[in-house]
């Protein structure tokens, strides 16, 4: 049975800016069949998912804390903490210095009503889990943008019946929530111009693009070349 919403979500305007920054939700939320990512607004009504709010800081210290929850029966998180911060590690200081906390978020009967990847709140970051067998089931069959996002990242959609899976790996689900997911809340953390839902979203998704997507098949097509390299100096006659 599809636990994912089953309509759009409307959502009001972005809270404006106050002394600490945008205290303001991020969930991108589509249509039936569909996981969202919360992105730009705070969500109203039942499909609210309960999320304790860490008031940002004046003036964010530059590192940020881990908040761990357990992912609830039938689920797990697919990335550790290291990973993380290994992640954002990689990126440019001044990207990172406003995120204050990393929340891996516990999946609970509420959230189930409206299940997401990953939302932006203030300068928190909350990962959800994903089923323990890291296939997902949707009602209705996936969008063409939906078959591109899991193609690249190694993602498998499945027919079943009337139903549609979405099956990923352990290496896949772990690139897509670390090159992907993560990326893109952040994103929605550093954008501080745009206003409109449209707008915020479009940000985010190419600001995962530049600096999830992109930057790791790099990584990946170097360490592959240097892989065939070294393996054909070693067979060398």
């Amino acid at each position: 049975m599809s636990r994912r919403a089953e309509q759009y979500l409307r959502n009001p305007a972005p809270a404006k800016n106050n002394s600490a920054g945008r205290a303001a939700a991020s969930r991108r939320m589509v249509a039936m069949g569909k996981r969202a990512r919360v992105a730009g607004t705070i969500l109203r009504g039942p499909y609210m998912p309960p999320e304790k709010w860490y008031e940002p800081s004046d003036e964010p210290p530059g590192t940020f804390k881990v908040v761990h929850q357990q992912a609830g029966k039938g689920y797990r998180h697919v990335v550790t903490e290291a990973e993380v911060r290994d992640r954002l590690a990689q990126l440019p200081e001044w990207m990172v210095q406003p995120l204050e906390i990393v929340q891996f978020s516990r999946m609970t009967h509420k959230k189930r009503r409206a299940p997401c990847y990953g939302m932006q709140w203030g300068n928190t970051i909350y990962l959800y889990p994903i089923e323990e067998n890291l296939i997902e089931t949707f009602c209705e069959p996936p969008k063409p943008a939906q078959k591109i996002e899991a193609a690249m990242f190694g993602g498998r959609w499945e027919q079943a019946g009337d139903r549609w899976k979405l099956v990923w790996s352990e290496e896949s689900i772990r690139d897509f929530y670390l090159n992907n997911v993560l990326i893109h809340e952040l994103g929605h953390i550093l954008d501080d111009r745009n206003t409109s839902y449209v707008d915020r979203e479009r940000y985010a998704e190419w600001f995962a693009l530049e600096h999830g997507y992109k930057p790791s098949r790099r990584k990946q097509l170097a360490e592959n070349a240097a892989e065939i390299w070294l393996k054909k100096r070693h067979h060398k006659p």
